[in-house]
């Protein structure tokens, strides 16, 4: 099997990012962004998927961190993109609950080649740690609009809004490994009666 690795640069006036991936890693993770819950989260998506992650970011944090957020996101789904190649033999589906104490949530993904996106958080609180939270959605659309998946993240419980957001991005790493197993069954074989994703 080819190395599922990917590295991808994105520099605008607003940010300069470097994201380097593996697919087939051990969850080593290394994070220089600016933004410190982010990076937390983010580490939750490396150790739960299994995905090597290396993500340095010089962003613009002295106006606020959206920039940085949005552009992760981007950069992090066009990386993704390129590492899963061309989705032969994958199992393409995953899915994840994830609990933390109090707090419960699910997400389910779809590597179809369609932008989507369908979240409810409903937050307890608005910031966490100085981090404002609607910035995850701009996270999680980057990601989608630029690795082309459909993504439903729902948190179902919880009453502390750091439990409900580290229960979103533990249940997306596992989801997304789930969806990048190789299915020996599925063996070069294209997971869609459309013969492309």
């Amino acid at each position: 099997m080819a190395e599922r690795k990917a590295r991808v640069e994105r520099n605008t006036l607003e940010t300069q990012i470097t994201v380097e991936i593996n697919l087939d890693g051990t969850g080593k993770a290394r994070f220089d962004t600016g933004v410190p819950f982010l990076d937390h989260m983010m580490d939750q998506i490396a150790r739960h998927g299994l995905i090597d992650l290396d993500i340095t970011c010089k962003g613009d944090t002295y106006i606020d961190d959206h920039h940085t957020v949005e552009d992760i996101g981007i950069t992090l789904g066009q990386a993704f993109k390129q590492a899963v190649g061309d989705k032969k033999g994958i199992r393409r589906y995953g899915h994840a609950y994830v609990p933390l104490d109090e707090a419960l949530s699910r997400v389910v993904i779809d590597l179809s080649g369609r932008p989507g996106l369908c979240m409810n958080i409903p937050y307890t609180r608005a910031v966490v740690g100085g981090f404002d939270v609607d910035l995850f959605e701009e996270f999680f659309r980057g990601f989608v609009n630029h690795s082309m998946t459909t993504v439903h993240i729902d948190n179902l419980k919880g009453k502390n809004t750091h439990h409900q957001i580290e229960t979103v991005y533990k249940a997306f790493g596992r989801a997304l490994r789930m969806t990048i197993e190789m299915d020996e069954r599925m063996a070069g074989i294209m997971p869609s009666t459309k013969g492309a994703l």
